[in-house]
């Protein structure tokens, strides 16, 4: 994965003493292929993937983050996020199947 993610897409960071593999589709709703498939995941700067994780954020096929009612509006600008902003370095082709599944079952997107 860090193959083809480097760096956080979001932060731009590339160190990867600072980088976090972080599933799309969880690992323990993933087969046994899904696992170990690289598409299944992106690499994340430890808030940006703490986030995803809960479901606080995920992303459209647009490469649009959305961002989840369940946080406040100044959490997300303390954290310099923005609904609907799209991040260009982010890799979504081939990822489109894992992306969905966490819009639909990860994604806090209604309260």
């Amino acid at each position: 994965l860090l193959k083809l993610c480097p760096f956080c897409p979001i932060t731009q960071v590339a160190d990867d003493r600072l980088l976090i593999a972080s599933h799309i589709k969880p690992w323990v709703k993933s087969d046994d292929l899904e696992k170990i498939d690289p598409y299944n995941g992106f690499m994340f700067t430890p808030t940006i993937d703490y986030l995803f994780d809960r479901g606080f954020i995920t992303f459209t096929d647009k490469q649009e983050m959305l961002l989840s009612p369940f946080l406040s509006k100044m959490t997300y600008s303390k954290l310099n996020l923005t609904d609907k902003k799209r991040y260009r370095q982010l890799d979504v082709e081939g990822r489109e199947q894992y992306l969905e599944y966490h819009r639909n079952n990860i994604w806090k997107g209604n309260i």
